[in-house]
């Protein structure tokens, strides 16, 4: 589609990308314990495979189910694990988690962030992989949708030859206010995504691969752009809009195709997979690497300090907050996503999870309420 695509309507929220956006990610020290939720993702939860004090490793499985929706649960600190307590996610639902309190060995913040997102990624010589075999590594490292709807990974890549796939559409627009997670991650760590998206179209069959952008993200299109060079990556531009990263509208501004109603992308031929997922699922093919920590943004006018974090799954929010310098004294509430999806934190020691993008701190002046009146704003007055 040439120029820049959008789709029909559409609302323009603030920003406020800018409180992040200059923040390198950093990695969050390892913590004196995590509490691993047995649901993180769309499906059936996984049955622990641990028993209380026994000792895991970074990256050991400790929860499965063997239903097809559902993601295998990895530890994602090395140490010794407790007694099954229950944790109230941030949608109000209560769920088994397993603590892992930290043992004295941990790989260092640079080990991790290399061994995540450094190095050399490969963009060629990727058909050495089967498409059977990419499915189930993603499925073996408990990959889900990282843009916030934790959908297992390995659906969506699963082929259905009464619906092929000729499309496999990387979802870099990150609409929601405040959030740059994934803007960092491209911006940083372009190498990754790109072989991730490769090897996505590869396990699904998808002929063509585009990363698609909002064009409020400049430094991240000349990024990936740049990168994408010498491979069959085409990257593209979208207006800024929301909820432009809702896939069905991605799909519409990105490829000029309407999901019908009650539909889904595969009815278009077309996958949909969030830039941070891409990351991950070359992680998880290329080295192996179980999903255990996530680029989290921590934002808002009520942060001390906003930053962009590689975070250990499990984590609480307050720890994230604390590290960032704490609450300001006009901070009135804490989201846990965005404010346009996110959900109201009631307990900020709840633990992170694969679908936490990120924790927005709101001032008593971002939710304020208006004076509302009998004006039907129909504009005869101006």
């Amino acid at each position: 589609m040439p120029g820049k695509g959008t789709f029909a309507k559409g609302l323009h929220p603030p920003g406020r990308k800018g409180l992040a956006a200059d923040a390198a990610i950093e990695v969050f020290p390892t913590p004196a314990q995590v509490k691993i939720p047995l649901l993180q993702h769309l499906g059936a939860p996984c049955a622990p495979l641990t028993k209380p004090r026994q000792p895991v490793v970074l990256g050991e499985k400790i929860g499965q189910n063997d239903a097809f929706i559902s993601a295998p649960i990895h530890a994602s600190i090395s140490g010794t694990t407790a007694v099954l307590s229950a944790v109230t996610l941030p949608n109000g639902r209560r769920v088994r988690a397993i603590p892992i309190k930290a043992g004295e060995e941990q790989l260092s913040g640079k080990d991790l962030f290399r061994d995540v997102f450094g190095g050399d990624w490969p963009s060629s010589g990727l058909e050495q992989y089967a498409p059977e075999q990419i499915v189930s590594t993603v499925r073996e490292a408990g990959l889900v949708g990282l843009g916030g709807a934790a959908f297992p990974t390995h659906v969506k890549l699963t082929r259905n030859d009464a619906r092929p796939i000729d499309t496999l559409l990387v979802n870099g627009c990150e609409c929601e206010p405040y959030l740059t997670a994934d803007y960092r991650l491209m911006v940083e760590c372009p190498s990754p995504i790109l072989s991730g998206a490769l090897l996505g179209a590869r396990a699904c069959g998808a002929k063509d691969v585009l990363i698609a952008i909002e064009d409020n993200k400049p430094l991240a299109v000349d990024t990936l752009s740049r990168a994408a060079k010498g491979t069959d990556v085409r990257v593209v531009e979208l207006r800024t809009k929301y909820p432009q990263g809702s896939e069905k509208q991605t799909i519409t501004a990105a490829l000029g195709r309407t999901v019908p109603g009650g539909g889904l992308p595969l009815n278009v031929g077309v996958v949909v997979i969030n830039a941070g997922t891409a990351a991950a699922l070359a992680g998880a093919v290329l080295r192996d690497r179980p999903l255990t920590h996530r680029v989290v943004s921590v934002t808002g006018g009520g942060i001390v300090k906003p930053k962009n974090l590689l975070a250990p799954i499990g984590v609480s929010y307050r720890e994230l907050i604390d590290y960032c310098g704490g609450l300001k004294p006009d901070a009135a509430c804490v989201v846990a996503g965005g404010p346009m999806m996110g959900f109201t934190l009631g307990d900020l020691d709840a633990p992170i999870t694969k679908g936490t993008s990120g924790v927005t701190v709101l001032t008593r002046e971002d939710v304020a309420r208006s004076i509302e009146t009998d004006c039907i704003r129909c504009g005869r007055c101006v």
